[in-house]
């Protein structure tokens, strides 16, 4: 994760000339223009170890690997975020409207939620993997 002060102070403020430096072309398109990797295509989609999963742009953690599993649709998938971690929006691009989540510390977007994930909460947050960063717990 980053510790860097610009990210941690308000990374909502960089540019995109800073953001295209900090990240990768593909974290870049996913997360700060609204993209979508490829389905099946990220490595954290058969991640089993236990940890977190942060934003891959400022750190921030997001999700805890009890949440996540696999729910087939290509994408890492949990059925909870860690509270106050994300922000939900409605995305009406593509013709349709999804509820969009994004990062509540840098506002890179992350996925969508939708209604049909295990429970206990009947959530599904289809993220993309080049926008997570995976940290194992040590052990």
């Amino acid at each position: 994760m980053t510790d860097d002060p610009a990210l941690l102070s308000d990374p909502a403020l960089l540019s995109d000339d800073e953001w295209r430096k900090r990240l990768s072309p593909e974290a870049f398109r996913v997360l700060r223009q609204h993209g979508t990797e490829r389905a099946g295509t990220s490595p954290l989609n058969g991640e089993k170890r236990r940890g977190r999963y942060a934003c891959a742009g400022c750190g921030q953690t997001l999700f805890d690997s009890d949440t996540k599993f696999d729910s087939g649709c290509g994408w890492p998938s949990f059925y909870a975020a860690l509270d106050d971690a994300v922000e939900a929006k409605v995305d009406r691009s593509h013709f349709m409207v999804r509820t969009e989540i994004l990062c509540a510390r840098c506002h890179g977007h992350l996925g969508h939620v939708f209604p049909d994930g295990p429970q206990p909460t009947g959530e599904r947050f289809c993220m993309n993997g080049v926008a997570l960063a995976f940290e194992p717990d040590a052990g």
